[in-house]
């Protein structure tokens, strides 16, 4: 082991004294040990001094005075960026359907799977942003860099719809000839044009989602007094900034797209994203950073290769010497604290586990408990986001069945007539109104029933959420069911772009306000679960997560789209399917049942998940910035691996 190790007291053992075999198996912590062999994971010192996940300014130095940086001041340069992202994504979400259909003539169907690829691909991707941040850029870079390519994608798209010679022919093009599918078709390079464009912005939001949530709430201090109310604020007004974009998509951008058409609607996103930028450029000189702590994958790789490499060493062996820890107050990794030992996943403990013919230099033989604490910490996150794909996969749908079903109803409002693609504006008005009402209604409230003096755990905000779809989506069959049968019964089978001027759109309130309270609930719980529980050099990622679940559930829609359609359409004349392009001759409402078992096994699955669960405790975390406590007769510090290790509670959803 070298003369620079040494063992960490626990409970159980003391120093030097002999492990038991049988405790061993059951408690590795207390064979917990530090060395100064290694300084960090990869041979890389810290720079300027700055150790842990202590903030710096963008050159990477200490700030001299933190209170002048940070805050809500900064934070409000970032929801700039995101709101505007938020509204180019919605925007394209809601009028790129009917773009495909009346300006390129592709079918519904396929104008919908394109844009859901589209949805999938901006979220999905983000994992790509995450990681970029984590390991080499940090998040304000990777955001800057980013930013201006999805604004590079709005610039092209607008180009597109300006330039005739991206678009098909549209002379002699009426709604019949629509219907009748007798309108030129968009040539196969005016459509490679179009999707590079949508997949360029699609991969400049992938630098965007799973950053900007990060790097806002890095401009708090995890050291306050507050900060964990500052926190929960800041995700709610943060999701507050992502409505306000959804609202302005659904309202203005419609809007100007009916008064000045596609190009003036394309350009206005563009100009937004422009703008938004500028805003956020201007705030460089207050925020708050984290150093990037070198690349994720490789920790996560280096761990599982050292725990296979050991994977026939037993703990009881007579070459263990300790589970392997560096000293001091600083982790091996740059911009993360020391993570304390748990016993989950033991065979991953394999990886830290040093034998005497170890000298800690190989990091794919040897890692630290920490670096091996980060990997079971990813790998305990990931059934929480997975149950909420199940969620936005529903929002999907959303975005393309209620829109269809919207056409076929009357819309007026008094003597105003709203545009179909502003339907959508209700999930956002209702989410708005709900983190409104936030602190003043619901926190009281469910203080008195939880005992949180959050109202609720975040766990229990994701499970509100995911129960409150599953009404949204089954309210929904029942009035697709009722739509349909009135649509048979007053002679408009064959009209589906035909409203109803006896049956009100406004019956579509119910499942929307629904599914934007799910949403707000869910969303922003799963946010700041994802941000308080990731390791600290791994936040990026871990928000991107949620993204992930979105591009995941957006991706779900479509294969499950494709399925319907597959296994419903029927033989001989009979050709409609669940999802015909007639929306009254198929069978939407069957499909919307579909989504409410779907809902409620997940709902099931999710309840499992979270109720085994175990919330990170802050006393878990070895802090990097302020002193360990110094071992009896040792001039190295350490710290007490199993001291720090509280005993877990049950609670509603999650262990505390």
């Amino acid at each position: 082991m070298g003369s620079n190790a040494m063992e960490i007291k626990s409970p159980e053992v003391q120093l030097g004294g002999t492990p038991d075999p049988k405790r061993g198996s059951k408690k590795l912590g207390i064979y917990f040990l530090e060395s100064d062999d290694r300084r960090t994971a990869f041979g890389r010192g810290y720079s300027g001094g700055v150790g842990g996940a202590t903030p710096v300014n963008i050159h990477g130095k200490p700030i001299p005075d933190i209170n002048k940086t940070g805050g809500w001041i900064a934070a409000l340069f970032i929801f700039g960026n995101e709101m505007a992202e938020r509204m180019a994504y919605f925007g394209l979400s809601v009028n790129m359907v009917a773009f495909m259909f009346y300006v390129m003539h592709r079918p519904f169907s396929s104008s919908a799977n394109a844009v859901n690829n589209f949805l999938g691909i901006s979220q999905a991707s983000s994992v790509l942003g995450g990681f970029i941040a984590d390991a080499y850029l940090g998040r304000y870079w990777t955001i800057a860099i980013f930013t201006t390519i999805y604004l590079a994608g709005l610039t092209g798209i607008t180009l597109l719809a300006i330039i005739k010679v991206f678009v098909p022919n549209q002379d002699q093009c009426d709604q019949i000839a629509l219907l009748l599918g007798n309108c030129e078709p968009a040539k196969s390079w005016q459509m490679m044009y179009l999707y590079t464009v949508l997949y360029v912005t699609g991969f400049g939001a992938a630098g965007i989602r799973p950053c900007v949530s990060s790097f806002g709430a890095d401009q708090f201090d995890e050291r306050s007094r507050n900060y964990r109310s500052h926190l929960d604020r800041f995700f709610n007004f943060f999701y507050l900034s992502v409505t306000v974009g959804a609202i302005v998509a659904f309202t203005a951008v419609v809007y100007i797209q009916m008064k000045h058409g596609w190009g003036a609607a394309f350009g206005s996103l563009a100009i937004a994203m422009g703008l938004s930028n500028m805003l956020f450029f201007a705030g460089t000189p207050l925020y708050r950073h984290r150093l990037p702590g070198g690349s994720p994958l490789t920790r996560v790789a280096q761990v599982l290769v050292a725990a296979f490499r050991k994977r026939n060493v037993l703990f009881q062996s007579s070459e263990f010497v300790g589970l392997y820890e560096l000293p001091g107050k600083r982790s091996a990794i740059k911009g993360s604290n020391k993570i304390a030992h748990t016993d989950d996943f033991r065979w991953l403990d394999k990886a830290a586990l040093q034998l005497k013919e170890d000298d800690g230099a190989n990091p794919w033989r040897l890692c630290t408990v920490t670096q091996v604490e980060e990997v079971k910490i990813l790998v305990k996150l990931l059934p929480i986001p997975a149950c909420t794909i199940m969620l936005n996969m529903v929002l999907t749908e959303y975005l393309t069945l209620s829109v269809q079903q919207a056409y076929t109803l009357n819309t007026h409002m008094g003597h105003l007539k709203l545009p179909v693609t502003c339907m959508p504006v209700f999930p956002g008005l209702s989410i708005f109104l709900l983190l409104s009402l936030y602190y003043s209604v619901f926190v009281p409230i469910s203080r008195r029933i939880t005992g949180n003096p959050h109202g609720a755990s975040q766990l229990q905000r994701v499970g509100i959420g995911l129960a409150v779809s599953i009404l949204s989506v089954a309210w929904a069959g029942v009035f697709e069911r009722y739509r349909r049968t009135y649509a048979i019964q007053h002679g408009y089978q064959a009209s589906f772009l035909t409203p109803m001027s006896d049956l009100s759109a406004y019956w579509l309130l119910i499942q929307y306000c629904l599914i934007g309270i799910a949403e707000v609930f869910c969303i922003v719980g799963l946010l700041e679960f994802l941000y308080e529980e990731a390791p600290d050099a791994m936040r990026s990622i871990g928000s991107a997560y949620a993204a992930v679940a979105g591009g995941l559930g957006c991706f779900a829609a479509t294969i499950l789209n494709s399925i319907v359609k597959s296994v419903t359409r029927g033989k001989g004349e009979r050709r409609e399917s669940w999802l015909s392009q007639n929306i009254n001759t198929g069978r939407f409402d069957y499909f919307y049942w579909l989504l409410t078992i779907m809902s409620l096994v997940n709902f099931a699955a999710f309840l499992y998940a979270a109720n085994c669960y175990q919330y990170r405790s802050k006393d878990d975390i070895q802090s990097t910035d302020r002193p360990s406590e110094k071992g009896p007769g040792s001039d190295h510090t350490s710290t007490n691996a199993t001291d720090s290790i509280r005993t877990p509670q049950l609670s509603v959803f999650g262990r505390e």
